[in-house]
């Protein structure tokens, strides 16, 4: 029942939700739902046994040799399967002889070895009860005489060294079993906290489930919020980007149309500039060309004074009176063709202001999100209602649930489990100590026997005096002697009983060791569990079979407890998918197409939209036809191409000057150089300001027939466009509504799916994660059976059964020692015969 109830712990939180498939996977605006609320475990499921660590090493290489086949799966599973005793003929059937061959054969160094040592039961008694009856008959060294031999003290050295040296491998046992027992007694002590913190995760567990799942409950609202957030901004979202995906079209048209509005406005004052500087022109020319008549006529009298007669002057005079000509305008103006009736025209077209409709275009297409907003108030409203319907229905979907009693019933199940393991440590304390103490008991007889051993050693070693006679050694000699055959009648009295404890504790660890630690170390011990059909005869899989009564669920023991281990969650560990589905109660796929139903009938009408008026058009076909274009461009740039003047008056003025100063000094030097300075005159104050008209003239004809190349087709072009653009909003819209409509729908289901996978993750690893299941598991499997009970029982029966086997060639030596030790009744002097014993 307890079981049952964890299992329901994440029912509604864990399904199959990803069985809906999105259509389009917009990359959506990540959300962040922030960490699952978890607590860190106490119980560490690892146990360091310290310094006595590599006793268990040297015993686990030990058992390596006594048994170093693998662990037997199939013959496990065969023996399992097999039924024995259910009729008096099972065991003589080939296939169960078979098997007990096989067990044999896996068991043969367990069954050797404790051959061995029940060997050493029977016969060590009957030769110690052999050996008392001999000596009380005089015989096996019973008779108080020793024969004396050139080579007794070698012979008494060799045989205190041997004795010596396995009483100290004895004393080793001792301690190796020792330690052992107290370990084992220790970490019984010490398992209460262990227990304690493994009952302390358990309750965490149960405790923390219930906030994880409000957790992934209220994250709904951050999914919910960002979903209202892109519906509040509708406009901003859907309506821009309708305008962005339309503005391709009709952007440049209204682009191309305001630039002509430019052109227009340029064209006027280009217009004007022409008809200005053609006036200022013709009147500057023909200015010019007076006051260069009247410096020509003046100069032609100077150079007809007598003084130009002279030798002296007459050449000089010859060359100026030649150069005279160049004094003279070069560009006429004054046929130009004039440019009113084209001004006059443009100055019309202006009239209207094609900017500012162009610009009521901009602002018609600028605003589409308003218009979307507007339109798509209704619909929203209905989606916001569905989202607020969600939520309602998770929140009572989950105050349904009956969470708070299973926690309830698994807490109570949870606390009388830890009330009754309290209740039961004390007396597992107590028959703890009854074993250490018994333990103990064994323990000390060896101890007894190594202190007879040590102290014949000691009082026989110390006591005896080379150069006394056997009938003559010392009472403290004599005594080693005594206690060394104590320690040899204890050792007969007891051995046995010490090696029944051995072989019982070493067949019975040993196998624990075997078959049960190492394969659950390497999970060997699951996949036998996990064999088909082996726990139940009917069940293919025995754990599904006993939680959801299915048996075909494919779910072992191996694949719960690495779940575990790896701390994922429970009802991914345990496939709880199989118990109970959420979706046949929140079914969000049905919400998230009812969503994206109502999105999709989201109808957007921009044939309000105007770019551009029928007025703006006619304007536009007015400007083309306004005659720019017949204007004569050839005359204008021919005129502007000449210079004002044939030549330059400011080099004519500096030329005449140089030649006055070949002339000699007098009046007429003085008339020429005056003559230079009105020319010079001429050409700052009439000359330049006719070049800065030409240069404005140049300007503006030049753009006046960049304009006019080809205008008719420009405008016709911005005219196509614009209506172009206009039949894309009026007809075309749907298709690009549509479109950005679905990606903006996919974008708002995109954060439902987010949740879903998200709500999937969390469940899957962080959801009341297992790992106390497995610390539980490790604490029972691992520590208790196997580091604590197994591993110091092994300790404890190697080191014991050690010293008792050498306890065998403790009670030769001994026996041989104590003939040297004890004083005799009588004695041979020189006789080199064997001893008889």
């Amino acid at each position: 029942m307890a079981v049952e109830l964890c299992l329901l712990l994440l029912l509604f939180c864990g399904s199959t939700i990803s069985e809906v498939q999105p259509i389009y996977k917009p990359p959506p605006g990540t959300l962040d739902f922030g960490f699952v609320p978890a607590k860190t475990y106490d119980t560490g499921a690892y146990h360091e046994p310290g310094p006595i660590g590599i006793l268990f090493k040297i015993v686990h290489a030990f058992l390596y040799l006594v048994q170093p086949n693998s662990f037997p799966q199939d013959l496990i599973r065969k023996l399992a399967q097999q039924k024995f005793g259910n009729t008096q003929g099972d065991y003589q059937k080939p296939e169960n002889v078979v098997l007990t061959l096989q067990a044999i054969y896996y068991e043969i160094g367990f069954i050797v070895s404790a051959a061995l040592g029940l060997l050493f039961i029977l016969l060590l008694p009957l030769v110690g009860l052999c050996f008392c009856m001999c000596r009380c008959c005089d015989n096996c060294g019973g008779e108080m005489h020793q024969r004396q031999k050139k080579n007794a003290d070698c012979q008494r050295s060799c045989f205190a060294t041997f004795l010596f040296v396995a009483s100290l491998i004895i004393s080793v046992g001792v301690l190796c079993a020792y330690a052992a027992n107290q370990h084992l007694t220790n970490q019984v002590r010490g398992a209460k906290k262990l227990v304690n913190s493994n009952f302390k995760d358990l309750k965490v567990f149960l405790n923390d489930t219930p906030a994880q799942i409000d957790y992934l409950v209220s994250q709904y609202n951050t999914t919910k919020d960002k979903a209202l957030s892109d519906l509040n901004n509708v406009g901003p979202l859907l309506g821009s980007r309708v305008q962005e995906q339309l503005g391709k079209e009709v952007r440049p048209a209204l682009d191309a149309a305001l630039t002509m509005a430019g052109a227009i406005r340029e064209t006027k004052e280009a217009l004007e500039n022409v008809s200005v500087s053609v006036e200022v022109l013709q009147e500057g020319t023909e200015r010019l060309h007076s006051n260069l008549t009247e410096v020509k006529t003046h100069l032609s009298n100077t150079l007809n004074d007598s003084a130009c007669s002279a030798a002296q002057a007459a050449s000089t005079c010859n060359i100026i009176r030649n150069s005279l000509s160049q004094l003279n305008i070069n560009a006429n103006f004054s046929g130009l063709p004039g440019v009113s009736s084209q001004l006059a025209k443009v100055n019309d077209v202006l009239k209207i202001d094609l900017s500012s409709l162009v610009q009521k275009g901009y602002a018609a297409f600028n605003d589409t999100p308003d218009l979307v907003v507007n339109q798509t108030r209704n619909i929203l409203s209905d989606i916001k209602n569905v989202l607020e319907s969600i939520g309602s229905n998770i929140t009572t979907f989950t105050k349904a649930l009956p969470v708070q009693k299973i926690l309830a019933d698994l807490t109570i199940y949870l606390t009388q489990s830890e009330a009754y393991v309290q209740d039961y440590f004390p007396l597992v304390e107590q028959y703890d100590f009854y074993r250490w103490l018994g333990c103990l008991i064994l323990c000390c007889v060896l101890v007894l026997i190594l202190v007879f051993f040590y102290l014949g050693l000691l009082c026989g070693t110390c006591g005896y005096d080379k150069h006394a006679s056997p009938t003559t050694r010392g009472c403290i000699s004599n005594t080693g002697g005594n206690f060394l055959m104590a320690g040899v009648g204890f050792s007969f009295l007891f051995s046995w009983v010490l090696m029944i404890v051995v072989v019982l504790t070493f067949v019975t660890g040993g196998n624990v060791e075997k078959l049960v630690c190492e394969p659950f170390e390497d999970k060997t011990l699951f996949k036998v569990l996990d064999t088909p059909y082996l726990l139940n005869q009917h069940w293919k899989n025995y754990l599904s079979g006993l939680l959801f009564k299915n048996p075909n669920i494919n779910l072992t023991f191996e694949k719960v407890y690495s779940d575990c281990k790896e701390n994922k969650g429970i009802y991914t560990s345990l496939h709880l998918e199989h118990l109970f589905n959420i979706n046949e109660f929140l079914n969000v796929s049905m919400y998230t197409e009812d969503v994206a139903l109502k999105i999709e009938h989201i109808q957007i009408n921009l044939s309000k939209i105007i770019l551009l008026d029928e007025i703006g058009k006619e304007n536009l076909l007015n400007f083309s036809s306004s005659g720019i274009e017949g204007i004569n461009f050839a005359a204008y740039l021919t005129e502007i191409n000449k210079s004002v003047t044939k030549v330059d008056l400011l080099s004519f003025a500096n030329d005449l000057e140089a030649r006055a100063d070949q002339l000699p000094k007098g009046a007429l030097e003085n008339a020429l150089k005056g003559h230079a300075n009105n020319i010079r005159v001429i050409h700052n104050q009439q000359v330049v300001p006719l070049e800065q008209a030409m240069s404005t003239l140049n300007q503006s004809i030049r753009l006046l027939k960049r304009t006019s190349s080809e205008l008719m087709v420009k405008v016709k072009n911005v005219i196509s466009a614009v209506n172009a653009a206009q039949l894309l909003i009026n007809n075309n819209a749907s298709f690009v509504i549509v479109q950005e409509t679905k990606k903006y729908m996919d974008t708002i289901v995109g954060y439902f799916e987010q949740y879903i996978e998200w709500v999937k993750e969390s469940i899957a690893m962080e959801v009341a994660a297992c790992k106390p299941i497995a610390n539980v598991i490790d604490t029972a499997v691992d520590i208790f059976l196997c580091s604590y009970i197994t591993d110091s029982v092994n300790a404890f029966w190697f080191g014991l059964g050690g010293s008792s086997i050498f306890l065998i060639p403790a009670i030769i030596f001994a026996v041989k020692l104590s003939k040297y030790y004890r004083r005799m009744d009588t004695e041979d002097v020189y006789d080199d015969s064997v001893e008889q014993w």
